[in-house]
């Protein structure tokens, strides 16, 4: 089996996060935080340990600001829900995920809110002084996505950031795609907020994810509940990171991120995002020859996140991920890609488009037996 849609989960995971998971559930899984007996407090100190591997690799100086949730789309209903009010402005991308642009969508249809979604160019970058230009004296949040999780087009987070830094107003970094290979540095980037998914770049298993906000951003829960702390007290506790963590945390899941974490550590995100650009390269070069394909992913790895995503000249996406699961044992994703406007924008609502998202330990050899592959379902398809 080839597996090509690390975008949506990557897999194989490293055998440590196997191994850690397994060491939690059979010797120490009980409630963090919820007790002080032995297996308590060892799963608050794993829970924690966890926290603390984020922040160093995120360069967050706090690491109880950061709360784990069960995604990244849990942790954007947290910062988009929990920021806005009647009349508020966002502003936002066409290139966002479904998880940035149904809460904004549900907000500005229920809510009153105000938002603006700004454009792309032909391979879908963002010109951040396009931003710039639509900001109003109610403008309260940007929103942007660190790559886009069609075409792993990588957007200028850094420069937008910055634009929404010096006009005091709150930016969230979707970063599900591409963290874990592209260095996300927030001492050089003034998020206000971060999302991030345990299961996608960072190696961990599904069920796990975060929100990382910054000091002085304050927002309304969307969960009251549990949460070890201020017991006697019948309202949410303030600090961080209970205020967004009510009920029993996936100790299991954040040990085994931690693991994740702990591998992209030992490996070093430079090597990591160097073997991904090798493959996409591979990837891009042997599909942009064939005239029947249409390559809608950045040709220069260094603006890619590792994702080649294509059409076959009147084909439905869907039919040649069938085609090539069928008959080559080749995983990969097509359709929309949770990502309507992205398809809107390059014209591929109707077809769709194939997903190939690359991972550390899928090899040269697998993507070669792809481009036959590919190759050989569009002569099939055209001779």
């Amino acid at each position: 089996m080839i597996y090509l849609d690390n975008a949506a989960t990557s897999f194989p995971k490293p055998e440590t996060v196997f191994s850690s998971m397994e060491k939690c559930i059979r010797n120490y899984c009980a409630n963090p935080g919820r007790g002080s007996h032995y297996m308590s407090v060892q799963s608050a100190l794993a829970v924690n340990d966890t926290r603390e591997k984020i922040a160093s690799l995120l360069k967050i100086k706090d690491s109880l600001n950061i709360c784990f949730t069960k995604n990244a789309t849990e942790a954007l209903n947290i910062a988009i829900l929990g920021s806005l009010k009647e009349g508020d402005h966002v502003i936002t991308t066409c290139m966002e995920h479904n998880s940035v642009l149904r809460p904004l969508k549900t907000m500005e249809k229920y809510s009153g809110i105000k938002l603006t979604i700004v454009d792309a160019d032909g391979q879908g970058r963002i010109d951040p002084f396009i931003i710039k230009r639509h900001i109003n004296r109610k403008t309260k949040l940007i929103a942007c996505t660190l790559s886009s999780n069609v075409n792993g087009i990588i957007l200028p987070v850094r420069e937008i950031g910055k634009i929404a830094a010096d006009k005091e107003i709150m930016f969230l970094l979707d970063a599900s795609q591409g963290v874990g290979s592209i260095e996300v540095d927030l001492e050089r980037i003034p998020a206000s907020m971060l999302a991030f998914p345990g299961h996608k770049g960072l190696l961990g298993p599904q069920g796990t994810g975060g929100l990382y906000t910054a000091p002085g951003i304050r927002l309304n829960p969307l969960m009251s509940g549990g949460t070890g702390s201020r017991s006697e007290y019948l309202f949410q506790p303030d600090f961080l990171p209970d205020r967004f963590e009510s009920g029993t945390l996936n100790t299991p899941g954040i040990v085994g991120l931690g693991a994740g974490i702990d591998f992209i550590n030992k490996t070093g995100l430079s090597v990591i995002k160097t073997k991904k650009d090798e493959l996409v390269k591979r990837l891009y070069d042997g599909l942009s020859q064939n005239k029947k394909i249409r390559v809608f992913s950045p040709p220069n790895v260094k603006e890619n996140s590792g994702i080649i995503a294509f059409t076959v000249k009147d084909t439905d996406s869907t039919e040649v991920s069938t085609y090539l699961d069928r008959k080559y044992n080749i995983e990969c994703r097509a359709g929309q890609h949770c990502a309507p406007l992205v398809h809107k924008h390059f014209n591929t609502s109707r077809t769709g488009m194939v997903r190939l998202s690359v991972g550390y330990f899928n090899t040269v050899s697998e993507i070669e037996t792809t481009i036959s592959a590919i190759n050989r379902l569009v002569y099939e398809k055209t001779k």
